[in-house]
């Protein structure tokens, strides 16, 4: 069974930073893509970041120059650094990781969500 588990969100002030990670465990064979996404209160959820099992990357225009996604593949971890958060960030933030537990099945695996509040 694979499990993905957030961690590292909190109450920052603004202009403050986080850094989020997620890990992913259970019967593993590879993993492609990963992610971060948030939903605020009242919104859809939305994709904020995503990277390849080759390192590209790709961020949602409100958070290019402030976040970085990056991954340690031996770990099976994605981080999140957030710097100069503003109080719309806020949000609980979802790991989402595709993963294959063979060669050939595979699928979308999400977190339970870390929430993440910006705020004086």
């Amino acid at each position: 069974q694979v499990q993905l588990v957030e961690s590292g969100g909190g109450l920052v002030q603004p202009g403050g930073s986080l850094r989020l990670s997620c890990v992913a465990s259970g019967s593993i064979f590879s993993i492609n893509a990963m992610g971060w996404y948030r939903q605020a209160p009242g919104k859809e959820r939305e994709l904020v970041a995503a990277i390849t099992s080759g390192g590209s990357t790709n961020y949602a225009d409100s958070v290019k120059g402030r976040f970085t996604i990056s991954r340690d593949n031996a770990k099976n971890t994605v981080y999140l650094q957030m710097n100069s958060l503003k109080p719309e960030d806020t949000a609980v933030y979802y790991c989402n990781a595709a993963i294959f537990v063979t060669r050939y099945s595979g699928m979308d695996y999400w977190g339970k969500g870390t929430l993440v509040t910006v705020s004086s």
